[in-house]
Parts: structure tokens; C-alpha cells; sequence
């Protein structure tokens, strides 16, 4: 019974999902103030129905019900409880419907903290927002039902996918969902400002808590990701230029560059028109990754590899909305009013520069995605472009753009004074340069360009902070006074300290991991032993244990240096239940010069067993910087200016007349 009230509720939530589509859009064209109120309760009834349905998904998996065929292929009764949650969306059928329910959700929250909207902007916003889940819900109903029966019901199912089981994972997609699908918020206000041919400051500052809120999803989501592959796949990297891992990358470029873009709007009523077509695009970006993740076209780790059908719908889809959204775009662009006026050195001149930058990086990167896929379709030949081409396209893209970083929030609105901006990050400079030095004196070596990177990370970390005392302390006052005066900056100021001062900490963790990484693959007997980075490990040999739903060899691995015993690794070979498929755990040992890392490998018919070792120095400084990235968005979210739906002034009461 439980099952059907999911199935019915998803259909009720097309039908009210038509109704917010229609009803208010109509409302807005014929100023019909009654039509547009409908909006506010169809966003809500939508979000609490598609709720209802992903419940009852959860509850079958809870209870394992493999009486629905959904179940039976992602579950396990002796999976734990974690994982049976986390296999809701472990499969397509479900991790669209949890697509569908942020989509809701963020609709809802439009209509529950979108009080300060204009009406009429409100109505098109929920409108075009429904308009995405019709399109997707028809794509749930008609193609992956997540409420099929089986009859006879099995009486086990055949259990996750085993690199799944693991809790980053478990959380990973609901923030990468998040992230991609809360650009359909930027999108939907685009369309919206095209439909009613009304865009100004205003409407910059009503789109930007929403582009902040996905871009700060997307970021964790990103991350997580990235830190799972890590410690989880075993292969010792965190960013493998995978197409599913650029599937999400290039709409956080995009996300990134909109919210730049969104600020020089609301400050200086400049950029509509890049502003507007940075929205469509992010969300197309979006949809492309979902395409490319349920078509099939891609083989990946974490890719769900279903049949064409599938894929067609889904691309249709994408092209009906991007398509939709530039030809509206295109017909409507020439009516924007054009903005301010500005120099090119100065606060907007910066921002440009930081747009241009970022989304020819998400170009290249784009480029190197679907290059071979257009080439197999079309020749049948097959190639790869993995780190190589990224490395040596991308990279030099973010180069300028890191070096500028620092200046663009110390130059003024209008016409800014690049020497001036340049004297108040001196000491970023000279630190820059220091660490330069160190680097370059530790690197005799090689590689060459390592220290250059080492010192852009610390010149962008000093330079968030440079900024942050030069707008407490502008004129050298007493430190008191200067603590008063952070703590009355604006909490979107603190916000962009803390997220320059994180991208500055992951490109810090980025060269260096990269440029020093050391690795050992060899052989180990019990008893034998390794050196690595000044660590000796010596192998004790393996053990068998038993898990929840799996096998497992667990090797032992004492760390010492110099004599010193420092700790015991142990990384472990896993072999689940159900399905049957190996996976490797690392055994980390987590220093603050970087992490010692041993992966168990197969037993070998001489004896023994195949270990990789490596060393990464300050690895942990790329999920630190993200963190801090992901800080910095949500202190710019509490500031009054961005909160959608701030407390309106009172209304004065008025005098009542003496009887």
C-alpha cells in the first residue's frame, strides 16, 4: 500500500507541477493578480508530494521490500542500515526521483522566503521552475519508474554496488544533486527577467543567495567526491580528469564565474546580458552532466550506464530547455538597458577579467569531455584525453587568473588604482616571494615550475588576508578599533575572505601533492620491509576478519622513523557479499607534512602480497581549502542583503481616534 501511495503521489506531483506551470504564467501575462497567488501553494503541494513518493521508496528499502524490482537490484537485507538509506539514490530510477525532490524543494523554498519578490517576477520564477519538473517527472513516470513490482517478489535482492558502500558516498550525491540542480533557480529567474523584459540591480541581488546556495552544494559535493576517490578506490590520486568527475566541475566554473558576474550587477548595473547567459548556460552545464551520467555514452566509476532510451529523453530535455532558454535569450537580449560605464582597471574590470578566464577554462574542459565522444560517434575510433591535455590547457588559464585575485577586491568601483592596490599587498608579496625561495632551495631537482605554484597559492592566501586588514585598518588604526571594524564589515566581505583565502590553501595542496608525490609498488613478505619519504614500514603479514555483508583480508603495516615507532597501517582487500566485487580500503597515516598511504594488493602465487605505497605532502590542504571555500559561501549567505525574503520594514501603526 505504501508502495502505490509513492506511485499515485509522484502523479498527483505532474498534475499540480502542470498547474504551477500554467495557471500562474497566465496570470502574469494577463496581470491576473488571483492566477499568479497560485503559484505559492502549487510550489509547496509539488514539493510535499514528491516527498511523500521518495519516502516510500526509502521505507522499501528499509523494510527491503523486494517485492519492487527497484529494490530487489540495489538491496540486500544484510546490508547496513546507512547503506540501504544511501541505495534510495544509488541507482538511476531513485537518484532521479531525489533530483526531482531538490527541484521541489528549492521551488518551495522560493515560494516560502521569496516574500520581497515582485509578484509578478515570483509567479514566472515557479513557473518555468515547475515547467523543469513537468519535464522530469514525465521522464521518472515513462522511463524509470521507481515503483515496479516483481511477481514473484525474489527472496534476496542482489545488494549496491560495493564502491558505494562507503558514508561519503552515502552523502556525496545529495549534495551534487543539490549544486546541479539549484542552478535551475538561476536559470528560471533568467527566463522569468526575459519573459517580463524587466532586469536591473534588484534582480541581481534576488538570484544571488540562490546561485551561492548551489555553487557552495556543488562545491562540498565536489569535494567529497574527491576525497572518497582517495581513500576509497585505492589508486592514491583525488582528481583523475574523469568525464563523470568534469561532468560536475564544469557548471561549478560556470556557477563560479555567474556569481562574479551577479555582483557587478548588483553594484553597478553592468553585464545583464553575460549575466543572463551565464545562468542558461550553467544549468545547461548541469544538464549535460546528467545527461552524460544516464545516457551510457560514459564508462565510469560512478557513472549509471542505462539504455538509450534513457539517454534520448534526457537529452531532449536538455535541449528543450537549452534551446528554449538562448532562443528566448536572443529575441530578448537587445531590449536589456545597458548598463554602467567602467575603466578597465577596476573592481568590474577584475571581474570580467575572472569571467573571461573561467569560462574559457570550462571550455577546454568541455572540449577535452566531448571531443571523443563526437569522434567515436562519427568514425568509430576511440581516444582518450586524460590529464595531459587538462594539465596543459587548463592550468594555464588559472594561472593569470590566481595572480589577479588578490588585487581585484583592493580596486575600486568605476576606475581603479592598480599601484595603490599593489602597495597594499606588499607583505602578500614578500611572503609570496619567501615561500618561492624555501621552495625553490628545497626543489634543487626539480620540477621547476613547483615552487612558482607553492608561491601563487601563499600570494592568494595573503592576499585574502591583506584585504581584510587593509578594510579593518585602512589608515593604521589601534588594533581595538580594527577588531570593531571586522566585526562591522558586511558578512559577504568575511564571506569572500574566507572563500579566496580556501582557493589559495587547495592550490597550495594541489602543487605540492602533485609536484612530490612519492610511490613505491613492490612485493612484501611478512616481515619485510619499506622505506618511503624517511618512513620504514614493516610488514607483519595479513589476516582474515569478517564484516557486516563482507570478506576481508586486513594487513598490518608498523610505521616507524628513525628508530621511533610512529603507527600501525592497515589497509584491507574486501571482497562483498552481495555482489560479489572486490574493493581495497588504504590504511592513511595523516601528518601535517602529508599523508603516509599503503594499499593491500593481491596475493601473490610466490607468496606474499602486492603493495603500493605513496606519500602525498599536504594533500589534506585540497579538502581544507574546499572547506574553508564552503565556509566562506555560508558566511556570505547570512548577510541581510542576500537573504531572500528579509524582514520587510514595520509598517507604522496608525493613531485610532478618541471615542
Amino acid at each position: 500500500m505504501i508502495t502505490e501511495t509513492g506511485h499515485f503521489a509522484l502523479i498527483l506531483a505532474l498534475i499540480i507541477a502542470i498547474v504551477q506551470m500554467s495557471v500562474p504564467l497566465w496570470g502574469a501575462h494577463q496581470n491576473d493578480n488571483r492566477l499568479m497567488q497560485v503559484a505559492d501553494p502549487a510550489a509547496m503541494a509539488q514539493f510535499g508530494l514528491v516527498l511523500i513518493s521518495f519516502c516510500a521508496l526509502m521505507h522499501a528499502y528499509v523494510t527491503s521490500d523486494f517485492s519492487i524490482q527497484n529494490v530487489a537490484l540495489n538491496s540486500h537485507t544484510s546490508k547496513p542500515m546507512l547503506y540501504k538509506i544511501s541505495g534510495v539514490w544509488g541507482n538511476h530510477e531513485g537518484s532521479m526521483l531525489l533530483w526531482v525532490l531538490i527541484l521541489a524543494l528549492f521551488g518551495a523554498a522560493v515560494a516560502a522566503f521569496g516574500n520581497n519578490l515582485p509578484t509578478r517576477l515570483k509567479a514566472n520564477v515557479l513557473a518555468v521552475q515547475a515547467s523543469i519538473s513537468v519535464a522530469f517527472l514525465l521522464f521518472i513516470i515513462l522511463t524509470s519508474n521507481p515503483f515496479l513490482r516483481l511477481n514473484p517478489a525474489p527472496f534476496e535482492g542482489q545488494g549496491l554496488n560495493p564502491i558505494l558502500q562507503d558514508p561519503a558516498l552515502a552523502f556525496h550525491p545529495p549534495f551534487l544533486y543539490a549544486g546541479y540542480v539549484g542552478f535551475s533557480m538561476a536559470f528560471s529567474f533568467s527566463i522569468a527577467a526575459l519573459i517580463e523584459g524587466r532586469m536591473d540591480a534588484a534582480w541581481a541581488r534576488w538570484v544571488r543567495p540562490w546561485t551561492l546556495a548551489a555553487w557552495m552544494c556543488l562545491t562540498i559535493g565536489i569535494a567529497m567526491g574527491s576525497w572518497w576517490a582517495y581513500y576509497e578506490l585505492g589508486w592514491g590520486g583525488w582528481w583523475f580528469w574523469d568525464p563523470v568527475e568534469n561532468a560536475s566541475f564544469m557548471p561549478w566554473l560556470a556557477g563560479t564565474a555567474l556569481l562574479h558576474c551577479a555582483l557587478v550587477m548588483e553594484k553597478r548595473d553592468a553585464l545583464k546580458v553575460w549575466t543572463v547567459l551565464l545562468a542558461i548556460l550553467t544549468f545547461s552545464l548541469s544538464l549535460m552532466g546528467t545527461f552524460l551520467v544516464r545516457s551510457g555514452v560514459l564508462t565510469s566509476v560512478h557513472a549509471f550506464a542505462v539504455d538509450p532510451e534513457r539517454g534520448v529523453f534526457v537529452l531532449a530535455i536538455m535541449l528543450l530547455f537549452t534551446g528554449g532558454g538562448l532562443a528566448l535569450f536572443a529575441k530578448r537580449a537587445t531590449e536589456l538597458r545597458r548598463g554602467g560605464l567602467f575603466a578597465p582597471v577596476s573592481r568590474e574590470g577584475s571581474l570580467v577579467l575572472n569571467n573571461i578566464l573561467l569560462t574559457t577554462g570550462c571550455a577546454t574542459v568541455l572540449i577535452g569531455t566531448l571531443y571523443p565522444l563526437a569522434l567515436e560517434s562519427l568514425t568509430g575510433e576511440k581516444i582518450s584525453v586524460g590529464p595531459p591535455y587538462f594539465n596543459s590547457t587548463f592550468v594555464p588559464l588559472m594561472v593569470p587568473l590566481l595572480i589577479a585575485l588578490p588585487f581585484g577586491p583592493l580596486l575600486a568601483w568605476k576606475r581603479g588604482d592598480i599601484v595603490a592596490a599593489g602597495g597594499r599587498l606588499t607583505w602578500a608579496i614578500v611572503l609570496a616571494l619567501l615561500a618561492f625561495a624555501c621552495a625553490s632551495a628545497l626543489s634543487v631537482e626539480g620540477p621547476w615550475m613547483a615552487p612558482f605554484g607553492l608561491a601563487l597559492g601563499v600570494w592568494v592566501m595573503m592576499g585574502a588576508i591583506s584585504e581584510l586588514l587593509f578594510r579593518a585598518n585602512p589608515h593604521g588604526a589601534n588594533w581595538q578599533t580594527a577588531i570593531r571594524r571586522v566585526r562591522q564589515l558586511p558578512r559577504s566581505v568575511l564571506g569572500t575572505t574566507f572563500a579566496h583565502f580556501g582557493v589559495g590553501l587547495m592550490v597550495f595542496g594541489i602543487v605540492a601533492t602533485s609536484a612530490w608525490r612519492q610511490e613505491s609498488v613492490l612485493v612484501m613478505q611478512p616481515g619485510s620491509t619499506a622505506d618511503i619519504a624517511g618512513y620504514t614500514l614493516t610488514f607483519k603479514g595479513a589476516k582474515p576478519e569478517r564484516g557486516p555483508n563482507y570478506r576481508e583480508k586486513i594487513g598490518a603495516f608498523e610505521v616507524t622513523k628513525g628508530g621511533a615507532m610512529i603507527t600501525t597501517l592497515q589497509p584491507a582487500k574486501r571482497v562483498y557479499d552481495a555482489p560479489p566485487q572486490p574493493t581495497s580500503e588504504a590504511g592513511i597515516y595523516a601528518s601535517w607534512r602529508g599523508d603516509l598511504y599503503a594499499v593491500l594488493g593481491d596475493e601473490q602465487l610466490a607468496g606474499g602480497f602486492a603493495v603500493r605505497l605513496y606519500f602525498h605532502p599536504f594533500v589534506r590542504c585540497i579538502w581544507i581549502g574546499t572547506l574553508i571555500m564552503f565556509l566562506g559561501g555560508f558566511i556570505s549567505l547570512t548577510d541581510r542583503r542576500l537573504r531572500v525574503g528579509a524582514p520587510k520594514k514595520a509598517v507604522r501603526a496608525l493613531p485610532v481616534a478618541a471615542e
